[in-house]
């Protein structure tokens, strides 16, 4: 089909879904919910955001894009969490003639050369080793290679990249905390949003003193939520998603150089 992306090799998340929001102020709209700079949205540049509670800490986060063909903002989200999402914008849109509903099309990464035709797509704006992120209609596929899960995984997992609420504490981790800032996720120099003076406040005033980073487990990544220990026993953090060796955790940066383990397995900090 005509607007099938041409690139090197493709994976659909069966694990991510798209919301529609449309409407002359859906880019107003959301601006003043999210952490990042929705004006800066555009075809072919999407942008990596999160929706906080007002203590500035996760509840969802989103790559934002604009269909060229309608102006529509599309929102790539946890498939898992689309009713939930979709019922909180709700709540916010009051009165603001702003569209929002979940559409059929699918979420793919695509890693190498990529011509995107007239498809949805983007760079992921988390990072340039994750390749293309595209949103598909229905019955659409890139022309292109598959790629596995399993590359994908290790791939993200390396660059420390959090896949939603496997990695990121649902109303208990700051947004800081995430990695959002190095992984391009908030914007300091926007107006007001949820969240957004306990946020600037952990920027300007306070360090981050824990964090979601890469980890590697000699004997393989244990079961998300499995404790990180010091040599001495005390709580350095805990397991969120991996793959083989490799995995996210939640980590206490004081105990960063420690001796540390999980289920008995030692585990490195990846710098």
């Amino acid at each position: 089909m005509s607007n099938a992306p041409h690139a090197d090799r493709a994976l659909k998340l069966e694990s991510r879904a798209v919301i529609r929001l449309g409407g002359a102020e859906a880019k107003t709209f959301l601006n003043g919910l999210v952490t990042n700079d929705v004006e800066k949205v555009a075809p072919g540049k999407a942008i990596y955001a999160g929706l906080l509670t007002p203590q500035g800490k996760y509840l969802f986060d989103l790559i934002v894009f604009e269909d060229g063909a309608t102006g529509d903002l599309l929102l790539d989200v946890e498939a898992a969490r689309v009713a939930d999402l979709t019922r909180k914008l709700m709540l916010y849109r009051l009165r603001t003639p702003v569209e929002i509903e979940p559409t059929e099309r699918s979420v793919w990464a695509i890693l190498g050369n990529i011509h995107a035709g007239d498809s949805v797509a983007s760079p992921d704006p988390r990072h340039p080793d994750l390749g293309w992120r595209a949103l598909l209609e229905p019955g659409v596929m890139p022309d292109a290679a598959p790629l596995d899960l399993a590359t994908y995984e290790q791939n993200r997992l390396l660059l420390g990249v959090p896949d939603g609420s496997r990695d990121m504490a649902v109303e208990k981790d700051f947004w800081l905390e995430t990695g959002a800032e190095r992984l391009n996720g908030v914007a300091f120099d926007k107006g007001c949003y949820v969240g957004q003076e306990l946020t600037a406040r952990m920027k300007h005033r306070t360090s981050v003193k824990k964090l979601v980073v890469p980890v590697e487990v000699e004997g393989g990544a244990p079961a998300p939520g499995t404790e990180i220990v010091t040599a001495d026993g005390k709580a350095a953090g805990e397991i969120r998603s991996g793959h083989g060796d490799h995995a996210l955790a939640w980590l206490r940066l004081e105990y960063g150089d420690d001796q540390l383990a999980a289920d008995g397995k030692p585990v490195t900090l990846i710098r």
